[in-house]
């Protein structure tokens, strides 16, 4: 079975048997996952890839942020699970030396990262440092499909929606693409790039005229 990490809000219990480990990386007290979307996140990579163990990192703090030091510690507790892709949906705005460090770590130990990015605006961190794979929205794309964007915005586009069809964004895309790698890893020894090629329907940006 592919081993996922999801480092997020939590995952809610009713994921319970999909999820081979959790653990919380920040102080903050109460319920996994209060805002929903760790387990929406959970839920769609599933999806794809109904037989993924998934490695619960709770990372979001008060106010439902991430903080460089808990997504970094979380990195570290997921290379040491063997973990074999980890989903990142979230951005952070600021290059940090202790996220920079983990993620290199991480990469090192061959864990592919798969991290949400804006289509619009400045770059976010983890997507922005090297050897991270960068996932934003693309409305061109159904949930099996991505968008091949040769590293501008990002290297690849998903649909950005739920599975019930509820617009998000660049979050849920990445999710996509996870969970897209984890069920082809599932099924063939293909590798990422076989697996991503198999699901690719556009080539570019979307061209929007006026």
């Amino acid at each position: 079975m592919i081993r996922v990490g999801l480092i997020d809000t939590g995952i809610a219990a009713d994921l319970a048997p999909s999820i081979a480990a959790a653990r919380r990386f920040t102080n903050s007290a109460g319920a996994a996952d209060g805002r929903a979307h760790g387990t929406t996140v959970a839920t769609i990579i599933l999806h794809h890839a109904p037989q993924a163990r998934l490695l619960d990192a709770q990372a979001f703090g008060a106010g439902a942020r991430a903080e460089p030091a808990a997504v970094a510690a979380a990195l570290h507790w997921l290379i040491d699970q063997r973990t074999r892709l980890v989903n990142l949906s979230l951005g952070l705005r600021h290059d940090r030396e202790i996220l920079r460090s983990a993620v290199a770590a991480a990469r090192a130990a061959g864990l592919l990262l798969i991290a949400a990015t804006p289509a619009r605006g400045a770059p976010v961190y983890p997507a922005a440092y090297p050897g991270v794979l960068r996932v934003t929205g693309d409305a061109r794309c159904a949930p099996g499909e991505v968008s091949a964007l040769g590293g501008e915005p990002a290297d690849f586009g998903a649909c950005p929606r739920d599975l019930d069809g509820t617009p998000s964004g660049a979050s849920l895309a990445a999710a996509h693409v996870t969970g897209l790698i984890a069920g082809g890893l599932e099924r063939t020894d293909a590798d990422v790039r076989a697996i991503l090629a198999a699901a690719l329907r556009f080539h570019g940006r979307e061209r929007r005229h006026c």
